[in-house]
């Protein structure tokens, strides 16, 4: 999927939400030649994750040196990358904060703008 020392994210464009963020970061990449590779769930590089659509929509992926990690990890893998960034990183590692962020992503974040996008697929419908 990934050559070593290279990450990749997946992300759901059709979610403005998560396409406004991954956009600013896939932005921040290409003007600073970082190895970071953006892939779409709405596209065939999909099939390149092991992942349903489903579960890809659900939360971020990423994959780092062969690694896949979901939720608050993906993010600080990510930021990891973007010197911009590592400071959000160090600081959303730090065992409270981290321990706030993942439950507020994973109990809160995450599941409602999963909902939000499944309400506007059934509203394409």
């Amino acid at each position: 999927m990934t050559q070593p020392n290279t990450t990749s994210v997946l992300y759901n464009a059709e979610c403005p939400v998560c396409n406004f963020e991954i956009s600013h970061y896939a932005i921040y990449a290409a003007e600073n030649d970082l190895p970071i590779r953006f892939d779409d769930l709405n596209s065939d590089a999909l099939a390149q994750w092991n992942l349903t659509a489903d579960q890809a929509a659900r939360r971020l992926y990423v994959v780092h040196n062969g690694a896949l990690a979901s939720g608050i990890p993906a993010f600080i893998i990510l930021w990891h990358q973007m010197p911009r960034y590592a400071w959000l990183a160090r600081l959303v590692s730090l065992p409270v904060i981290n321990k706030i962020a993942v439950l507020t992503y994973d109990k809160a974040l995450a599941p409602l703008i999963y909902r939000w996008h499944l309400r506007r697929k059934s509203s394409q419908l």
